[in-house]
């Protein structure tokens, strides 16, 4: 989740406030096809493909915009795999640190690449995907395979998003992983990044080839995983597009690239309302919006929300501590300063919030979900694709 300051500050400007009942998310399409353009550019020029990672946007009303640039999805469930298929089409590639018995068989009906995330899950279920694809109809496309190396290089500073923190769950180091594992792969694959630049993918590549370039060859394609944020303002797309196709010039091989926040980066926006305004040693304000339900990275991460036409606490002349409507005690946003004290009925807009909410949001003590809305300033249509209820709360329980 990105602080950046004004990162989808356009998006908060054109947006007509009397429009939208709260809380509700808002996707801007404007934005979101300005991101698909740019994606396009790097497809073209570095020769690779790209997939929109469902953990981080799957917001399926704007498939139809995406799959005109994207060539797939990648998941990391069968329920986001079947998701992927139904709704949005071309290439589906699954990931899991770890598939039952049951997942493996439904990913085999829908997923066109699955990746290992051990040597032994690959061992163990090696035969099955063979059996799979022997089986399969004349014509058909079988399944390819893949495994999840870890070339032990550290980019994130957080360990909580870190893939190749020390004793890491995610992906096989070369230390378990034997030429006789790789003899059947289609390909391999890497994650180390998250909210990075492409300098950071460039030492990645490089320890990559160092650990496991020895088993590249004979493999169709390299996974280069996702965290790359392409379609932040200064990152560095020329070295990106120099990275993939000299490294497919090296090795002969396909490239994928699956970020899922670089698509809906800056695209989104939550509207909220003040529900109540009182003093407790400061001022603080009520919202109908929840850090914990509706934007958990505000306390995950952690990270600063930001506020369109808000400030650091203490800059403009009214600061409040905004918090969330559940009893979570914790359940705050965070302290922002604003040009006039705040109203009940006052909308406040949070920015870049279509990635890694609606995705990760909560019903928790029985709150409300945002609609989910698309904005197309275009034409000025306000359009609640989805409103929540009673029942979706209900509904996930028993």
């Amino acid at each position: 989740m990105s602080a950046g300051a004004s990162l989808g500050a356009d998006v908060a400007a054109r947006l007509d406030l009397t429009q939208v009942e709260t809380p509700a998310y808002v996707t801007d399409l404007s934005a979101l096809r300005r991101n698909l353009e740019l994606l396009a550019l790097v497809q073209e020029r570095a020769g690779c493909k790209i997939l929109l990672a469902l953990k981080g946007f799957a917001q399926w009303s704007t498939f139809p915009l995406i799959r005109r640039t994207l060539r797939g999805v990648t998941a990391s469930s069968t329920a986001e795999a079947r998701l992927g298929r139904d709704e949005f089409g071309g290439e589906v590639h699954a990931y899991a640190p770890a598939y039952s018995d049951a997942d493996l068989r439904e990913l085999l009906g829908l997923a066109d690449h699955i990746v290992f995330n051990s040597a032994s899950q690959w061992r163990r279920f090696r035969p099955v995907v063979a059996a799979h694809n022997r089986a399969l109809a004349a014509g058909a496309d079988r399944v390819e395979v893949a495994i999840r190396c870890n070339p032990e290089h550290r980019e994130v500073a957080s360990l909580l998003y870190d893939p190749c923190a020390p004793n890491s769950r995610m992906g096989t180091t070369r230390a378990n992983l034997t030429a006789d594992d790789v003899a059947d792969l289609d390909g391999l694959h890497f994650h180390t990044l998250c909210e990075l630049d492409s300098d950071s993918l460039e030492r990645t590549v490089a320890a990559f080839e160092q650990r496991f370039g020895d088993y590249i060859a004979g493999r169709r394609w390299v996974n280069f995983g996702g965290g790359h944020h392409i379609t932040r303002p200064g990152y560095d797309v020329e070295r990106l597009i120099r990275v993939v196709s000299q490294f497919r010039a090296r090795h002969g091989v396909e490239v994928y690239l699956e970020p899922g926040e670089a698509i809906a980066l800056g695209t989104g926006v939550l509207v909220a309302s003040v529900l109540d305004t009182f003093r407790n040693g400061m001022d603080i304000a009520i919202l109908d919006t929840s850090a914990t339900a509706h934007m958990p990275d505000v306390l995950e991460m952690p990270y600063r929300a930001q506020i369109f036409g808000a400030a650091e606490p203490g800059v403009k002349p009214h600061t409040y501590r905004l918090g969330g409507l559940t009893c979570l005690a914790g359940d705050v946003i965070g302290d922002y300063s604003f040009d006039s004290p705040l109203a009940v009925g006052n909308k406040l807009v949070f920015l870049d919030m279509a990635h890694y909410t609606m995705v990760k949001n909560t019903t928790f003590n029985g709150v409300r979900l945002p609609d989910i809305c698309t904005h197309d300033p275009d034409s000025g249509e306000l359009r609640v694709v989805r409103r929540f209820g009673y029942r979706d709360y209900r509904d996930r329980l028993s």
